[in-house]
Order: C-alpha cells, then structure tokens, then sequence
C-alpha cells in the first residue's frame, strides 16, 4: 500500500480520497474545507494544516482542484509542492483544465525528476462514490504503469491517452459531447411534453430506439422520471453547471487555438453560459431543462 497525499475534498475528491483510505492506503489530506477534512479522518485519513505539511514523505500526492489557477497555485512557484517534493514522487492531477496547463505543470515537474501525469476522470460524483471512475491519463507510459494500481483503487477503466495534456484533450471532447447530449436530450422531452406525451413514456420509447443516449438513460434531466437522478430531487448534487459552462470554455478555447470547428459545441456552451446566468450555477448541469421545461 502507497503513502498518499489527496488535496481537494470536493464533491469529487472526497468520495475519492475514501476510496484510498478503504483500500488501506496510507492517506493524509488537506482541504480549506475543515468540515471535508473531518470527514476524511472519520474515515481514518490523516490530515495537516497545510497542502506542504501533508505532501511530506508521501510516496504520491493526487490533486483534485476546481480549475487550472488552482492547479498552477498549488504546484508551481517557489512556494509550490513540485520545489518541496523529493525526486521520484509520483504526481497525479485529476482536476479538469486546459491541455497546456496540464503540460506546462508537467513540464516543471520534470525539471524536478518528479513523475507527473494528468488524470481527469469521467463518472460523476455517483461514479466516485462507488469507485468506478473512467480515469483518462496524459503523460510518460512508465508513469501510467505506476500510476494505475492506484487508480484502480478509485475507478474501473483507466484509459492511457498519450503524452501529457492528452488526458485533458479527450476529458473536454467528453464532456462538450455530454453538454451537446444533454441539452437535446431536454429539448426533445420539452417537445414532447408540449405535446401531450407523458415524459416517463417517452423517456422509455427513446431510450429503446435510436435516440437512447447515456443522458437519457443513466441521468434523466426530467423530475420525478428517474429515481435517484439530481433532476428528481430539485437538481441538488452532482456535477455543477458552473464547472461544465468552465468546461465548455476549455473546450471553446482549445477548438479556437487549434482552428477547429464546433459549431454545436460553441451552442451547448452559449446554453449553459445563459442557464448560469440566470442564477442557476449551483444546480446540476442536468438543470438546464428548465430552459425548456413548460410551467
């Protein structure tokens, strides 16, 4: 078992960082949040008072962070965890941001003989609860290879990319086709309805034909016709439209640097920019059929 530091103990991180701890790994986090700390060390993490503190002695240290500033702020500068760690510690970043954020932390983290791989995840908070995350890694194959058995510890399919900044690559086509699925998916029950169909039948009668879509038939953004999804209580939990409108802008930006066309994507993105705007940020992203949801 690996001497581990996990900093980031969000909707995401926490469930993660339990996962370590339940597979028996030594753990130590940090978090600005005490009551996300706390909840770890009932579950037998250890934790410090600072991101530096924790990293000490730790054979590996997994981040899980809100956007790239947050990344940058934790590892780079003279202040950062990569000029504290000893040579030969294994980095892992799991945090969903830009391509060329991920390889310029790789990038400082090889000045410093330090193993760095980027592993965004897919999967959702339901995903990181049960430990069956999709972790999609960016960096050297050595490092992947050592990185894996502790992944596997918090997901069932790890996917190697290629070279770093890869994993973020396929993380944001991910997630722009999951806004672009979504958004339809609302569209077409806000049709139906419209027209008389009961949403729970129609549901079935799309997911049975050619429009079934992981959307439709895992995260049903229509209340009360999925048990259990975010949409049948009042949108609360999961994954946040602020941090897929913040996606879709990795994904805009990326399309624009390498002259790529994404005309659906560049919709999905000005949808969920509008959703937000209207107060909603804090809800799951499956919250946008309210823009089309009849009262």
């Amino acid at each position: 078992m690996a001497k581990i530091t996990f900093i980031g103990l969000g909707n995401m991180g926490g469930p993660m960082a339990s996962n370590l701890v339940n597979a028996g790994h030594d753990v130590t986090v940090f978090d600005l949040s005490k009551a996300a700390v706390e909840a770890l060390v009932g579950e037998g993490a250890k934790t410090a008072d600072t991101a530096e503190a924790a990293a000490q002695g730790a054979e590996c240290v997994i981040t899980m962070l809100p956007a790239g500033k947050h990344v940058e702020a934790v590892y780079l500068g003279d202040d950062g965890l990569l000029a504290k760690l000893p040579a030969g510690t294994l980095v892992i970043d799991s945090s969903t941001i830009a391509p060329e954020t991920a390889r310029g932390v790789a990038e400082a983290a090889s000045a410093k003989n330090l193993d760095f791989i980027d592993a965004p995840v897919s999967g959702g908070v339901g995903g990181a609860k049960a430990g069956t995350l999709t972790f999609i890694c960016g960096g050297e194959e050595s490092t992947f290879n050592r990185a894996k058995p502790i992944l596997e510890a918090m997901g069932k399919n790890i996917f190697h990319a290629g070279p770093h900044g890869s994993g973020q690559v396929a993380k944001i086509c991910n997630n722009m086709l999951l806004a672009i699925l979504m958004a339809g998916t609302s569209e077409a029950l806000a049709l139906g309805v419209r027209n008389g169909l009961d949403p729970a039948v129609l549901s079935e009668i799309m997911k049975q034909s050619s429009g079934g879509n992981w959307a439709l038939n895992v995260y049903n953004p229509w209340p009360g016709v999925m048990e259990g999804a975010p949409a049948s209580r009042d949108y609360q939990g999961g994954f946040l439209v602020n941090l897929m409108t913040k996606d879709l802008g990795l994904a805009f930006d990326n399309a624009v640097k390498n002259q790529a066309s994404i005309p659906m994507g560049a919709l999905a993105r000005n949808l969920f920019q509008l959703h937000a705007g209207q107060g909603n940020g804090e809800l799951d992203f499956s919250s946008i059929q309210r823009l089309y949801k009849p009262e």
